[in-house]
């Protein structure tokens, strides 16, 4: 299996070199001749190619790989006047505008510039990972038949029956550097979290002022309609004082009853903004709280470590009331489970109830109401309800309840700092003695071979070789400094951004 899949990726590079040859005759006539309009669809072909490899670098080789672009430009709007504006000039259409925005978004984008390098750095790789243990092989078949010592091609074949048994480890080192090239960089990762969070405030806005619109509606036809009653009454107990005063008594224990229901109303709606009990004991004890408040028989499990921010709190605390609500007015349920716990930092909640099922976000005001709500907190809302039940809603908030940021250790990780030693300790050994003093030797027809392998190899294969050492050398140089520029990066995201705001990378 291991095998087969370095075939495929090894026929995948032979196409890549074909795809080499276009994007540079793309970039020269872009760059070179002024035709820009050839570089969107030379980086869309390169897009479509690295997207392949980071569909194959999850399911083969069981490392995904994100999309790492940044989040496209906005369609272009007119102005008040029909004009559209980009920069300096003004146009009839939007054509050229999203035109140039789409252009500048693509040639502004690093994730552009890193395919591109992946691209032509790939054939390279895969010879020298995947390929690793044929390419080994094909050479000592060659040497064979050259007049080289015995040695050599025997060399190069214990080699290569030793790089065939290390393929699934050559494997998942070219997933590693797919994933070091591909993967998204900080820059995208938040550019695309700026853009989901711009999309949450719209959202968190729009809920905000519904429910101001309900608190004032409420106010005005509830407490405050029984209040004006009231000074009605008052004002005819006051004229009935001396003339009826029994009339008056009764006027006056009619305003007492008012003032009750207008209390309890005005208690409910302060329940519905923020319940006391929620400020004071917390998420578990709040809803334990709502429970016996319900209709229906609720189990609520709580096993938390540590209080989730007030915010976060109230999220989940008004969702999970939707949640009963529905159940309850919906759903038809007769028992709700709600379990409220912590699952690596994240708040998760699942709410099961024994209704008739057929919830559907896409059908409902009140669960998009819960995913408007959870995703000012990026949270996510999942509904399983087939036709006759049972419902469970399952909600996660991520990083609820992290009281402290990540581990921000300066040193790398063990296994990236032994690739670092390798790459330094060894990239000299192929680039120059193996590559650049090689390439030296043949240009001047040195007749001393020494220990210069390519030298051993037919004339066909010498050039090729020479080459591939000088790439090699090169990329494990650049892989040693590009390991810990990334991790220093890391480190400084980490640090500068606060805990809600780390995405784990």
């Amino acid at each position: 299996m291991a095998v087969g899949k370095a075939l495929a990726l090894g026929a995948a590079a032979l196409v890549d070199v074909v795809l080499v040859v276009l994007t540079l005759v793309g970039f020269v006539l872009a760059f070179g001749m002024g035709m820009i309009f050839m570089f969107p669809p030379t980086a869309q072909l390169i897009r479509h190619r690295t997207a392949l490899a980071r569909g194959l670098n999850g399911t083969w080789l069981g490392t995904a790989v994100p999309v790492p672009y940044l989040p496209p430009p906005l369609p272009a709007r007119p102005q008040p006047d029909g004009w559209y504006r980009y920069e300096r000039q003004l146009y009839k259409t939007a054509k050229w505008p999203d035109w140039n925005n789409r252009w500048k978004w693509i040639i502004g984008d690093p994730a552009t510039w890193r395919d591109g390098l992946w691209l032509f750095l790939n054939p390279v790789v895969v010879c020298a990972l995947p390929l690793l243990p044929l390419t080994l092989a094909g050479c000592a078949v060659l040497t064979m038949w050259a007049t080289t010592p015995v040695m050599v091609p025997l060399a190069l074949g214990c080699a290569s029956a030793v790089a065939l048994a290390a393929t699934p480890r050559l494997l998942r080192a070219y997933a590693w550097w797919n994933h070091l090239l591909l993967s998204p960089t900080a820059k995208s990762v938040l550019a695309a979290r700026i853009q989901r969070l711009d999309q949450a405030r719209l959202a968190t806005v729009d809920s905000q002022a519904s429910e101001l619109r309900r608190i004032e509606r409420d106010l005005h036809d509830g407490a405050q309609a029984r209040l004006v009653a009231m000074g009605m009454t008052l004002g005819a107990v006051e004229e009935l004082m001396d003339k009826d005063p029994v009339a008056a008594k009764a006027l006056l224990g009619k305003v007492r009853e008012a003032s009750s229901t207008a209390l309890v109303e005005l208690r409910d709606l302060v329940k519905g903004i923020h319940p006391p009990v929620l400020a004071e004991r917390g998420l578990g004890d709040a809803v334990r709280a709502l429970a016996l408040d319900s209709p229906l028989k609720v189990t609520v499990t709580v096993d938390l470590d540590s209080r989730p921010d007030s915010p976060v709190e109230s999220a989940a605390y008004f969702s999970i009331s939707e949640l009963l609500t529905n159940a309850a007015r919906h759903g038809g349920a007769e028992r709700v489970w709600i379990d409220i716990s912590g699952n690596d930092h994240a708040l998760r909640v699942v709410v099961t109830d024994d209704g008739s099922g057929g919830a559907d976000p896409s059908l409902g005001s009140g669960l998009r109401g819960i995913e408007r709500r959870l995703a000012a907190f990026d949270g996510v809302l999942a509904v399983n309800s087939p036709r006759g039940g049972p419902t469970t809603a399952t909600f996660d908030l991520p990083n609820a309840l992290r009281e402290k940021g990540p581990d921000c250790t300066p040193s790398l990780p063990r296994g990236k700092a032994i690739i670092v030693g390798i790459c330094w300790g060894i990239g000299w050994l192929p680039l120059f003695p193996q590559g650049l003093v090689t390439m030296f030797m043949k240009l001047f027809n040195a007749e001393n071979r020494s220990w210069f392998l390519a030298l051993y190899l037919p004339e066909l294969l010498q050039w090729p070789l020479i080459v591939f050492n000088i790439l090699l050398g090169l990329s494990m140089y650049a892989a040693g400094m590009l390991i810990p520029v990334m991790h220093a990066r890391q480190q400084r995201l980490a640090e500068i951004l606060p805990a809600r705001l780390w995405l784990g990378r």
